[in-house]
């Protein structure tokens, strides 16, 4: 688990780990970035109170250094990971471990059902769970279980990762993708499980959100670049949305200041459409069942949504034509501008 400025939600997820069943010796090894809100200090006492929680630094505060820190750190040849901003289900491991010898795959997953506390959150979280929000993931609200192309979080067999490699350090995000990728591609299976379920709590706020979107679909970009085609079509929704959204402030522009008038104004002002479909779209979610409870929930929704799209679009756009380079998400940063996993 890959910690920093979480001390509002770890203990809760380290209790949720701790009391996970299974058959035989079993560690929780908590990764820690240099954090700003007393994180440290509780990660201590929980290591001080439980045998099995292990502490190892990760100074660079990086997801990818701290998960292969905890990696390399453990003794055993099942690798659960598990985020700090998450809870899992009493049964999640024993299951997950059971789907892992069934299946004979390297890496199962499951569900990652989101959830909030504050009007804001839940927002994001019913966006997170619906297919128009994060593009219709399995992980997002599947049903079906099966050969997957990533895995939330993941449960995983150690040797497979000593063979394929742990995670690329240089990939800050989407860096769960890439490993999934090279487990594949070693011919082994990656498959999908609807039966775990892991709780999430996302962003807090619009303005994190934002920078978490925006980073994340930056790297998803730089991994379109890396890699091509290996990305998933749903992946470039977003991105043509912003710039049909661009495009449409440039036609505009030019008709208010008369210099497309006639019939090429009406042929440029079909890139009207699309903005106007997806207008459309944004508010029948919102009115509908998947838009939450009364208008406030609803305005929330219509609001988040777009807020999701345009943010990781745009930032998708950048990646793919400048790339990534040293791109972090900034979203929970503390005084000393650390990021957050």
């Amino acid at each position: 688990m890959p910690v920093l400025n979480e001390v509002d939600y770890l203990q809760r997820a380290v209790e949720t780990v701790l009391a996970q069943e299974v058959d035989g010796p079993a560690e929780l090894i908590l990764a820690l970035a240099p954090s700003t809100d007393g994180t440290d200090e509780l990660a201590r006492r929980l290591a001080a109170t439980h045998d099995s929680v292990v502490l190892v630094d990760n100074p660079e505060a990086d997801i990818p250094v701290g998960l292969n820190l905890a990696i390399r750190a453990g003794r055993y040849p099942t690798i659960v990971r598990v985020d700090a901003h998450s809870e899992l289900e009493p049964d999640y491991t024993r299951r997950a471990i059971g789907t892992l010898d069934r299946m004979r795959a390297a890496n199962v997953g499951g569900v990652m059902r989101a959830d909030g506390r504050s009007p804001f959150q839940r927002a994001v979280a019913r966006a997170y769970n619906s297919p128009i929000g994060l593009g219709g993931g399995a992980y997002h609200g599947g049903t079906q279980e099966g050969e997957a192309e990533s895995a939330y979080l993941g449960v995983m067999r150690r040797s497979v990762l000593d063979e394929v490699g742990l995670f690329d350090e240089s990939i800050r995000r989407g860096e769960d993708w890439e490993l999934n990728l090279r487990i594949r591609r070693a011919g082994y299976r990656v498959w999908f499980d609807p039966a775990l379920s892991v709780t999430y709590w996302p962003r807090e706020s619009w303005s994190r959100l934002v920078r978490q979107f925006s980073a994340t679909g930056r790297w998803r970009g730089e991994l379109v670049r890396r890699f091509g085609r290996g990305n998933s079509l749903r992946f470039f929704a977003p991105p043509l949305l912003v710039v049909d959204v661009l495009l449409a402030i440039v036609v505009g522009l030019l008709q208010v200041t008369g210099v497309l008038t006639g019939w090429w104004s009406a042929a440029a002002s079909v890139v009207y459409l699309p903005i106007v479909a997806y207008v459309l779209l944004i508010v029948a979610v919102s009115i509908g069942s998947g838009g939450g409870h009364g208008w406030r929930d609803k305005l929330w929704t219509a609001a988040v949504l777009p807020t999701m799209h345009l943010s990781w679009g745009w930032g998708f756009v950048v990646g793919l034509v400048r790339g990534a380079h040293d791109t972090v998400d900034t979203s929970r940063l503390g005084s000393r501008n650390t990021p957050l996993p």
